[in-house]
């Protein structure tokens, strides 16, 4: 399906250059000369290459058309990640190497939603927040500037990231899984 360049956001996948593209970011330009543009950072599915394009705003670009659908972990082994469809109970594996260090954040019975390309699985896409124990953190310094007093923190699945000097050990916060920032205090 063509949608027009100003349509691109990130999380999208697009045919583009004989290969499957993720949009990671998207940055719309206006130069006070010329036309319009959107400035696309796109990563490879097949590769794992990065690839920065612009596109003017009258361009059309092909949206890759992929199945959705929901599935619910299951377990690991060494290499693969196993997920059950709710509905059919047909089980499929997924590549370690697809989720990268996302995988920390699954846990049994979790839903996530699989896209499917030309019959193969090619993203996981987490819920967006999830919540996580911290492990073991750094005590907060007195008098450190809160605007710029974050501290390392490491969570339970093993995750590094930094947390705000009031959290401590053993606090249950929620993380965003598409940045793998800290969003709040639960």
């Amino acid at each position: 399906m063509k949608i027009s360049a100003n349509e691109i956001k990130p999380g999208m996948l697009l045919e583009y250059k004989d290969d499957l593209w993720e949009v990671t970011k998207t940055q719309h330009v206006k130069p006070g000369k010329g036309g319009a543009f959107n400035q696309v950072e796109m990563k490879s599915i097949n590769k794992n290459t990065k690839l920065n394009e612009r596109f003017r705003s009258n361009e059309t670009i092909e949206k890759a058309s992929i199945e959705e659908v929901k599935y619910s972990y299951l377990y690991d082994d060494n290499d693969n990640y196993f997920f059950m469809d709710a509905k059919t109970f047909e089980q499929i594996n997924i590549s370690k190497n697809i989720l990268g260090e996302k995988g920390n954040f699954l846990s049994e019975n979790l839903e996530v939603t699989i896209s499917i390309y030309n019959e193969k699985p090619i993203t996981v896409q987490l819920p967006n927040q999830i919540n996580c124990k911290v492990d073991n953190t750094d005590v907060a310094l007195k008098g450190q500037t809160v605007s710029s007093s974050y501290k390392p923190a490491v969570l339970e699945n093993g995750l590094k990231i930094q947390v705000p000097p009031f959290i401590e050990s053993g606090d249950e916060i929620i993380v965003d899984t598409r940045t793998i920032e800290y969003v709040k205090k639960k």
